[in-house]
């Protein structure tokens, strides 16, 4: 068994990269990386000679799960701040020092800048990178600029600059696409029809963290005021899957490379399942650190060895024939939400999301605020049950299945939405306030809505 992948020709040692980010900010800190074990790494993104960046402060933002745990991270720091020609000798530093991991150069120029992407390309390659990352993606500063995440908005601008670095390229390239767009497979098609053999997706999305309440500013504040940023972490990791599965299921002759919310090497095997050849981090090395690799490649080769995978490439995109239009589902599949008395807590959350938020499936055999030591396993109407799932997410710890249960009967059809008001057959109806009095009558008068459209035909 072995981690090694090949991509686009060239051999990584393990799949795992660091992306191109403030972790990957000077030579020092790649170097770093690769000491720790990381396959490969993309420098943090040049741009032509004589484009001046400049960063302001603070520039992070993080979203926290119960105030703790950091879910989502938001950046508005631009592309690197250093000269092309330190990036080449520090490319060059590194190739010597780690002949045997992947360095990706990565470069950025304006959307008509044909000189600017051909000059970056073929001096990030004779610095020694072993591929070039072109990056279309940067949701924030840039785009004013006319580069970053509106070259992979305007597929022809995609095309344009692809087709202008194949034109000089002699090393495989990646194209890095932005999710901040509509239909992500309409860049990436402009890229392969001008010779990319490679895609990244994703960079970050666009966001607004958030608001200071008490002094009505929005995140991260910069002396007062703020601007729409880039949100990264595990918060995008759906996102980014839609994303790369996307990709992967249309263009499945080009490569990519999966980027957005890789924390854990579950994460990692996801992306791999979903059609990602190698895999880049970013947020998770900025939380904690270029060790995080130790975790990463032995759980990968735990994963493996337990499903009797040889090679990293047998996972590639075996989860993307179960993708499939929603049309296509098997509707005759009706597991039912089955509740493990010896696991359950009696906490009722189960039984308060079913209420207020699904078909009123669970009752309580008990009073509803009862101490929990004198509450019961609630229990679960399978004629009701459509099998959503949503008492099974709410569960805290994980006691609620869904299976097909033998003998069940069907759920209730035909009447959601079709029966009037308290006098409905579905789940519920019975409990109606009636305003109208014993009849169920409507206190609301009849509907207009048909004398309405006929005043305005």
């Amino acid at each position: 068994m072995s981690l090694e992948v090949e991509f686009c020709g060239i051999r990584f040692p393990n799949p795992f990269i660091v992306a191109s980010s403030p972790p990957t900010t000077t030579g020092e800190m790649i170097a770093r990386a690769f000491a720790a074990g990381w396959g490969g790494a993309v420098i943090k993104t040049v741009a032509p000679e004589g484009e001046v960046i400049e960063n302001v402060a603070p520039r992070f933002a993080a979203m926290k799960a119960d105030r703790k745990r950091i879910v989502g991270f938001e950046n508005i720091e631009l592309i690197s701040e250093r000269p092309l020609s330190i990036w080449e000798k520090e490319c060059r530093i590194l190739k010597d020092r780690y002949p045997d991991r992947v360095l990706i150069g990565s470069c950025m120029a304006g959307g008509a800048d044909k000189a600017g992407w051909q000059e970056l390309v073929v001096r990030l390659e004779d610095a020694g990178c072993d591929m070039v990352e072109l990056n279309l993606g940067c949701p924030h500063g840039m785009p004013e600029r006319g580069m970053g995440s509106v070259c992979s908005q305007n597929p022809e601008i995609t095309g344009a600059i692809t087709r202008w670095v194949k034109e000089v390229a002699r090393k495989p390239f990646l194209v890095k696409l932005s999710p901040n767009v509509t239909e992500i497979t309409v860049p990436g098609r402009a890229a392969a029809r001008n010779g990319a053999r490679a895609l990244s997706a994703i960079n970050t999305v666009n966001v607004l963290l958030g608001v200071d309440i008490d002094r009505f500013e929005p995140l991260p504040s910069v002396a007062g005021k703020t601007t729409y940023g880039g949100y990264s972490g595990a918060a995008v990791r759906p996102i980014a899957l839609k994303a790369v599965s996307d990709l992967a299921r249309h263009l499945p002759d080009v490569a990519i490379s999966g980027v957005g919310g890789i924390a854990t090497w579950r994460d990692a095997v996801e992306f791999l399942l979903s059609g990602a050849a190698t895999v880049q981090v970013c947020t998770e090395v900025m939380l904690r650190g270029f060790g995080i690799i130790g975790p990463l490649q032995r759980g990968l080769e735990r994963y493996m060895a337990e499903h009797g995978f040889e090679r990293v490439s047998d996972l590639v995109g075996l989860a993307l024939p179960r993708i499939t239009d929603h049309s296509k589902l098997d509707f005759d599949h009706k597991p039912k939400a089955v509740i493990d008395a010896s696991a359950c807590i009696r906490c009722d959350k189960c039984y308060t999301a079913c209420e207020d938020a699904a078909y009123q499936a669970i009752e309580l055999p008990h009073p509803r605020m009862a101490p929990v030591k004198a509450r019961g396993v609630p229990i679960v109407h399978l004629e009701l049950c459509t099998g959503c799932s949503l008492c099974q997410h709410v569960c805290p710890v994980d006691c609620i299945k869904l299976q097909e249960v033998a003998g069940a009967p069907g759920e209730v059809k035909g009447s959601l939405g079709l029966s009037l008001g308290p006098d409905a057959t579905y789940p519920g109806a019975a409990r109606w306030d009636r305003p109208g009095g014993a009849s169920g009558a409507p206190s609301i008068p009849a509907a207009t809505s048909g004398d309405r459209l006929a005043a305005n035909a």
